[in-house]
């Protein structure tokens, strides 16, 4: 079987915790701690960068800082995995669910606006496959009214918008380091702070609830509780991990280019032919190749092709339920929406096998079947 992901090393990984060990601190906020925040300020200019132990740790740090309570409404797309709605529902929002585009699964942002009320706190939206959405249009709509805006950019690390680093846009931005990302660490996550009124205030949530950081630096003689918060850092064997990740980001960038690009090269005539969809990536957004996906008729024809697939060793998965459908939204905040190309994608969206070591032959292979279905 083709594994739809394969955990990967590609450098000092291992080496690296080995480091870690022997410098005697293991919990959060060391040496690698340290040189991984460092590179992401650095390369991408992020103004404050923090690691997390997960995504959805950089997501619910992100709705304390904002000041998220009941009764704010929090402007979401449907269409992502349930960390980007979730970490505002557990401070009390209610959620307003946006569709996704025409041509692509990420929010629509002609929608946005029709949504805002005067509850609404913010507007989180989500770089799917590392593909920008359109940050001019959502920054001008999020500064005329007053709200905060969250890039989760789970997806798109290294990935860009009009030059602009995705990440580096919103006020508040989260990255994650899942296995099946670009970048990996097991778990982990990344919080960007872009917003200088949100600097100080997010190493405290940080350090739960304390001031310790600004001990640390030699601010204050003494740190304590100060504000709310919870043990948000990874600990340093995840930063050394990741460390090594990304002195290898360059050459991981540059595999998974390759690899998306074949399977484009390989599939782009079943588009012609009327087919299948293949991924869209406006001019104003590069590719960071974080996943190569399909786009089919209906959601008979998804279930068939995974299972041919399946049959032939080929592991493929499609990807979200909008979450304007679960059970929890339905149950708990009442809601009755209709998006037509949430549900579109849910049904319709399929994504192939894709990780570092994923040969050119195996591509092709996979390619050769989706072929062969369609014949």
């Amino acid at each position: 079987m083709i594994p739809f992901n394969k955990p990967f090393l590609v450098g000092k990984e291992t080496e690296y915790i080995k480091e870690a060990v022997a410098l005697g601190k293991l919990s959060g906020n060391g040496v690698f701690t340290k040189k991984c925040q460092s590179f992401f300020e650095e390369k991408y200019n992020f103004k404050k960068a923090l690691l997390t132990t997960s995504c959805t740790d950089a997501l619910e740090m992100a709705a304390i800082l904002l000041n998220i309570s009941p009764g704010d409404e929090v402007i979401v797309p449907s269409y992502t995995f349930v960390s980007s709605a979730l970490a505002f529902v557990r401070q009390g929002a209610r959620i307003v669910f946006a569709d996704s585009k025409e041509n692509h699964p990420g929010i629509d942002e002609n929608k946005i606006e029709q949504l805002i009320t005067h509850k609404t706190k913010a507007i989180v939206v989500v770089h799917y496959a590392g593909v920008a959405c359109d940050m001019d249009v959502i920054m001008n709509i999020a500064n005329q009214y007053g709200v905060s805006v969250v890039e989760d950019a789970a997806q798109a690390v290294d990935s860009f918008y009009k030059n602009k680093p995705l990440g580096g846009i919103g006020h508040l931005a989260t990255f994650s380091f899942h296995e099946t990302k670009n970048i990996i660490s097991g778990e982990g996550g990344l919080l960007v702070i872009n917003d200088q009124n949100f600097m100080d205030r997010s190493e405290i949530i940080w350090e739960k609830g304390t001031n310790r950081s600004a001990f640390f630096k030699g601010e204050i003689d003494k740190y304590g509780w100060v504000d709310t918060g919870s043990s948000f850092l990874p600990s340093e064997l995840i930063a050394a991990f990741l460390h090594a990740q990304l002195e290898n980001l360059t050459e991981i960038q540059n595999r998974r280019k390759g690899i998306w690009n074949l399977y484009y090269e390989e599939l782009k005539f079943l588009q012609q032919e009327g087919k299948l969809k293949l991924p869209f990536i406006p001019d104003y957004a590069t590719n960071n190749a974080h996943m190569f996906y399909l786009l089919v008729n209906n959601l008979e024809e998804r279930d068939k092709l995974i299972s041919f697939l399946k049959n032939n060793g080929i592991h493929a998965v499609f990807h979200y339920l909008s979450l304007h459908k679960s059970d929890y939204y339905l149950n708990n905040q009442g809601g009755t929406d209709f998006l037509p190309k949430a549900e579109y994608y849910s049904d319709c969206l399929i994504r192939l096998p894709f990780f570092y070591e994923l040969e050119e032959h195996k591509v092709r292979l996979i390619t050769g079947m989706i072929k062969k279905y369609y014949e």
